[in-house]
Formats: structure tokens, sequence, C-alpha cells
């Protein structure tokens, strides 16, 4: 140790540096080493940077925050049409008055029509239509009607009451008019655990 003869410190003959009285430990001394110039130029960068980030999102409000991003960004994409659900035009609403009275009976319709009901009805009719929330359509009785057009009726405008909603403004004619053909073929599979029978016998040749 040497006496810095300016200010009547003691510094370190090795480094140069004050050596701080009071902070040995285990026969190590603590100096006062200076930090570097590159790193406090940093730390007072960084501070500013804060000050700026506190003013502009909480204080002036000039920017959104990222949960703020997030919602806006979430709100915009269920805005979005989904590629795999196009929103239907004005053109081709689901109105049941535009969709035909015919029943689709190809593969590739039906296999359309469950794609829609896996998506859209499973959750209150069950994957097989054996029913839950929303009644059996595997059996022959009916609430209101069994006909392809009173399923078609029922899909567009709902039954707000029982809790199906309408899906005319949801789906495509093409959509409602496959997934109404798709819950006709499931007439008489006698899934597993059938919800018990609601309605009244729909006789088709009535």
């Amino acid at each position: 140790m040497k006496a810095d003869p300016e200010n009547n410190q003691e510094r370190d003959q090795l480094t140069g540096d004050e050596i701080m009285h009071g902070h040995e430990y285990d026969g190590i001394q603590e100096l006062n080493n200076k930090l570097p110039r590159w790193w406090l130029g940093l730390f007072y960068i960084t501070i500013i940077i804060g000050v700026i980030y506190i003013l502009r999102f909480h204080v002036l409000k000039t920017a959104p925050l990222q949960e703020e991003e997030y919602l806006t960004e979430m709100a915009a994409f269920e805005q979005t049409p989904s590629e795999e659900a196009p929103a239907p035009s004005s053109s081709s609403s689901g109105d049941e008055a535009t969709v035909t009275g015919t029943r689709l009976t190809d593969a590739a319709s039906l296999e359309g029509g469950k794609t829609v009901y896996d998506k859209n009805c499973a959750v209150c009719h069950l994957a097989q239509g054996q029913g839950l929330v929303g009644p059996n359509l595997t059996d022959a009785y009916w609430i209101h009607g069994g006909s392809f057009e009173d399923i078609v009726k029922v899909i567009n405008t709902g039954v707000i009451e029982k809790g199906m909603i309408a899906w005319k403004d949801m789906l495509s004619v093409t959509d409602i008019q496959q997934v109404a053909s798709f819950i006709m073929s499931l007439q008489g599979t006698n899934p597993p655990n059938p919800k018990a029978q609601e309605g009244t016998l729909f006789n088709p040749g009535s």
C-alpha cells in the first residue's frame, strides 16, 4: 500500500486504486474501482430509455401496451373470415328459402357436412349424434320436424329458448345443406348411450 499525497488516501500498489477501509474480508481488501466509461454510458442510456418508455406508454399513452396490442390483434383475427369456412355473401346468406330442398347423399357432401357438424354441432349433440344438451339426432323422434326442410329451418333460425343459436349468418348455404344432409344420415345408427326420445315420431310418408 502507498499513500496518495493529494487526498491522503491509501492506494493499492498493484492497481493504484483507492483502498476502502473497513471492507476487508478473509484477508481480501476491497478497492474503490471506477466503473468503465462504456459501462456507465450504457447505464445512463438505459435510464433515459426507461424515462421515455414510462412517459410514452404510461403517462402520455401515445402507444399501446403489449396486452392492448394482443387484444387488438385477436379482435381483428376473429373478424377475419376463416379460409376453412368463408363468410357467406349476401347472395348466399343461408336463408332456408335459398337452400335447395334436395338432400345430398354423395360421399363428398356428407364428409363436408360431418366437418361442419364436428366443428359446430358435436358440442351439444355429441360426435355420433346421440344427444347431450341438444336432442338425440339418431332416433325417429323430432321436436321441430324431421324432414330435410325442417332441419334446415332449425339450423338457420335456431331455437333460442332451447339454447340452439341461429347459424344462418355464420354458415354458408353449402355448409347448411351439407350438414343437414349429414344429420339425416345419422338416422337409425344407434350410437351408445343415446339421449331419451324427445318430441313426436316423424313419419316421412305422412
